[in-house]
């Protein structure tokens, strides 16, 4: 039987000579004209320690695909390392870079008529633009994780990326020595893999397990181990398994396999981003989510897992204590999973999580629901007069997360961070970052630098900072953003004036300007758009097509 689509829609004899002829050319054997054709997306990449070790898993998923029996077709996938443009304008690339990615999965699965195929990936868009083409192209389909990063060490401390970002706001406050601030910055990154906590990266990672389009235990492995090989093999395996059963994404990806993801998200106290990037994956897969089903799931769902940022462990971590499984295998004992989601093994949730022991109460990584950090999600939707369309903050960590205080309000990121930088922003006060959303950054850049910079400078419970940018998964704090309809657009951010009165409340789910509606009118009445940044180019581009971030910021939602 033949499973290759391709020769299935070739016209017979002299018009399939010449696509038979450069087939031949790649070392195609006349056998091999009736195996699947699966496509192998390699992100590999020496631009960044999240994607340098990729190439291995690439070469174990073509020997994979082979051992079962296809024909594997590579092709590559660019990436944008957010850790190295963080605070710079090549942020801005970053968000843009994950449509450029699912572009990429989709033209070459379309153009070359593939059976399947294989997404790996390691840095933060790799995941989510990997999924959107996946769901896109809609053929059988499996994603495979570059794998986590190890933690670096210095004086008995685990270091990782966000290490160095609050460094610098406590070199800066003079609390740290100049000789470890050296010594945080060369060893908090000690190899290849994705950055260590439960950011964006492991955040998408864990979710794509839960969501039925990983393998069990594949989402929080580490890279330079072997044990992320085999199960790279094993991937290949199903991907080819898929296409002899026409087991698709969209038969996976539905409403209450996102509902699935979202719960792991808030278990395992997820970065802000899964809150953009699963609307984007939605809309791709053409399921009816919105951002008020977040706040729908976060009511249901407490975080158990003590994570970084906001807490004490790292992914690798959460691995050796039973990894999303034995996550999952808790939310469904408790009827907080769905368990008759199919997967891309094949089986249902509740099948793949069968031999999972129950969750010990002395695991320090992962806790019980009745002994949960905390009784809800993390990830909270706000909404009031500035931000109607819902944003997000991020609310683990912390004491109490309400604040009223005077805006301080910079209409791009580094002022932000000179303002931090030179002590100008004290307890109390509500920093305004805009003009950073989809189309006015445009790309919606991330803030972990003057984030990172308050925890630093020991601000990070008594100031506050919305954006109509983004955060990296490292971020934790008095943090509200995604802030809808952003300043570009003419939302109210763009109307607050310097020392106007902010309302920042997780408990009430809002998020105000507290001016009178008189005067907020009067501010609209005179506000004009400003000219856009960008002319040519992707950026142009994106900001011409992006959507609200309420909407993901996809670039292809026309209805």
């Amino acid at each position: 039987m033949s499973f290759n689509r391709r020769s299935k829609n070739i016209t017979e004899g002299v018009a399939r000579a010449p696509n038979r002829s450069m087939y031949y050319a790649l070392g195609y054997q006349e056998s091999d004209f009736s195996k699947p054709m699966i496509g192998v997306a390699n992100g590999h990449s020496t631009i960044t320690p999240c994607n340098s070790g990729l190439q291995r898993l690439a070469d174990a998923a073509v020997e994979g695909i082979k051992a079962a029996g296809a024909n594997p077709q590579i092709f590559g996938t660019p990436t944008i390392s957010d850790g190295m443009a963080m605070g710079t304008e090549g942020m801005k690339y970053s968000l843009v870079s994950r449509e450029v990615i699912s572009d990429c999965v989709e033209t070459c699965v379309g153009g070359q008529w593939m059976d399947g195929v294989l997404v790996i990936g390691g840095c933060d868009k790799n995941m989510p633009g990997g999924m959107m083409g996946m769901l896109r192209a809609n053929v059988p389909a499996i994603y495979v994780y570059g794998g986590t990063i190890l933690p670096g060490k210095y004086k008995g401390q685990d270091l990782n990326i966000v290490s160095v970002f609050e460094a610098v706001g406590q070199f800066s406050a003079g609390k740290m020595a100049e000789e470890d601030f050296c010594e945080i910055e060369k060893r908090a990154i000690p190899g290849s893999g994705s950055c260590g906590g439960m950011y964006t990266a492991n955040t998408m990672s864990s979710a794509f397990e839960a969501l039925g389009m990983s393998l069990p235990y594949a989402s929080t492995q580490a890279n330079v181990e072997d044990e992320i090989l085999d199960t790279t093999r094993r991937a290949a395996a199903a991907v080819v398994e898929a296409v002899k059963k026409d087991l698709k994404p969209r038969d996976i990806v539905t409403k209450k396999a996102i509902e699935n993801a979202v719960a792991v998200i808030m278990a395992t106290g997820g970065s802000t981003n899964a809150v953009l990037h699963f609307l984007a994956i939605a809309h791709a897969a053409e399921v009816d989510w919105t951002i008020d089903d977040f706040e729908r799931v976060r009511r249901k769902v407490p975080v158990l897992c003590d994570l970084k940022p906001s807490g004490q462990f790292l992914a690798i971590d959460l691995h050796h204590a039973g990894g999303i499984p034995q996550v999952m295998k808790e939310l469904l004992d408790h009827g907080l999973l769905h368990g008759d989601c199919m997967t891309i093994t094949g089986k249902t949730v509740a099948e793949n999580l069968a031999d999972v022991p129950a969750l010990k109460p002395d695991n320090k990584v992962i806790r019980q629901v009745g002994n949960a950090l905390y009784a809800e999600g993390h990830l909270a939707i706000l909404k009031g007069n500035l931000s109607p369309e819902g944003c997000v903050a991020k609310i683990t960590g912390l004491k109490n997360p309400v604040i009223t205080g005077p805006a301080r309000v910079f209409d791009d990121e580094q002022s932000a961070l000179a303002a931090i930088m030179a002590g100008q922003i004290k307890a109390g006060d509500v920093m305004v970052l805009r003009y950073l959303g989809p189309k006015g950054g445009p790309g919606m850049p991330e803030m972990l630098a003057p984030t990172g910079a308050l925890i630093g400078q020991g601000l990070g419970e008594s100031v506050g900072l919305i954006t109509d940018g983004r955060f990296s998964g490292g971020t934790w704090g008095m943090v509200v953003g995604h802030v809808a309809p952003e300043a570009y657009e003419g939302g109210t951010i763009a109307l607050v004036q310097e020392g106007d009165s902010i309302t920042i409340d997780a408990h009430q789910l809002l998020l105000n300007l507290n001016v009178p509606d008189e005067e907020i009118a009067r501010r609209r009445a005179q506000w004009k758009q400003p000219a856009p940044r960008y002319t040519r180019g992707v950026l142009a581009k994106f900001a011409k097509n992006a959507a609200s971030a309420s909407a993901g910021a996809v670039l292809d939602k026309f209805d």
